[in-house]
């Protein structure tokens, strides 16, 4: 598959997934970004703005198996991977899979359950695998994680381990809707027959890791290259920084950029790319210090101050 070819496609699942979801486009090409560069989308935002759908419209729209986990206080490990259940007829354990053997998974308010519960999706995240009682199990491919989170101020939340959040290649925020969305759900409502507008897949799931292939072909400037590990260093040296963006941190930006740029139909990475990209892929893997938090400074301000004092290479395009 050529790049003009993915970014057609993409523009006709974003199209379709638009109908049903009423959120901006640029959101909706966030998380599209997530899917072809292999990578696990965060979403956090406070309950009814429209999150599960979206995990269940993109995987409708590409034609992937989905699978919804509701996390909840006391939700076990088991209950995500699977286990090996005894079957009397035969004398033996079978492994029953769980949940997460998916190609989309939604791990919903991910951050209700208790970490050692949210640690069961780490191997499977990592690794593509899941481990019971010593046996490994591959999951399917294409596989990747929508996690949806509920702001961590609200009752009932634990937060994600750092180890955790570094496994999410993006982090994401719907928002409200402008006043016209809010009109139009309404009007879904009125009507109870079109309350749920349904999606019918634009692509096979077969297409699917044709399409995440296609980033690897991108073309990303050597000036780009260093430019994007000076933004991920940059972050180390702010005294508001107690940890910074880790190497993987870094590789993922790279990674996201040539997403992003086959969304556009390009075969190479322009910086406006990895400007847009900077927030959703870096700031949910910063830890800030102590006193920044006193001070209410948030992972946004010490990263448009990283854009501002990092100089945008002067790059050619290519065609």
């Amino acid at each position: 598959m050529d790049h003009d070819t993915a970014g057609e496609l993409s523009d006709r699942v974003l199209d379709a997934i638009g109908e049903a979801v009423i959120a901006d486009r640029s959101f909706l090409e966030t998380v599209m970004t997530g899917i072809l560069a292999r990578g696990h989308v965060l979403l956090e935002d406070v309950p009814g703005t429209g999150k599960t759908l979206t995990a269940r419209s993109f995987a409708r729209a590409l034609g992937l198996s989905f699978q919804r986990i509701q996390f909840t206080p006391d939700l076990l490990p088991g209950d995500i991977t699977g286990s090996n259940i005894y079957r009397e007829s035969t004398g033996e354990f079978e492994f029953a899979p769980g949940p997460v053997f998916a190609n989309v998974v939604l791990a919903d308010e991910i951050n209700r359950a208790p970490p050692k519960t949210q640690a069961a999706l780490l191997e499977a995240m990592g690794e593509r695998q899941v481990t019971v009682d010593g046996e490994t199990h591959d999951l399917p491919d294409p596989f990747f994680v929508i996690a949806t989170q509920n702001p961590v101020e609200q009752e009932g939340t634990f937060g994600l381990p750092e180890a955790q959040r570094d496994r999410f290649m993006i982090k994401a925020g719907m928002g409200y809707p402008s006043a016209e969305g809010e009109r139009l759900l309404l009007d879904r409502r009125a009507g109870r027959a079109a309350q749920t507008p349904t999606i019918d897949p634009v692509i096979s799931a077969e297409r699917v890791p044709e399409m995440q292939q296609v980033p690897e072909g991108v073309d990303v400037d050597p000036r780009l290259r260093d430019y994007v590990v000076t933004l991920g260093r940059q972050t180390r040296v702010d005294e508001r920084v107690e940890v910074g963006v880790s190497p993987r941190g870094i590789q993922r930006l790279f990674e996201a950029a040539r997403a992003r740029a086959t969304i556009a139909g390009r075969s190479y990475v322009v910086p406006d790319d990895i400007k847009r990209l900077v927030q959703p892929v870096f700031a949910h893997r910063l830890v800030l210090t102590a006193d920044a938090n006193v001070r209410e400074t948030s992972r946004a301000d010490v990263l448009a101050d990283v854009l501002d004092n990092v100089a945008v290479p002067a790059v050619n395009e290519q065609r």
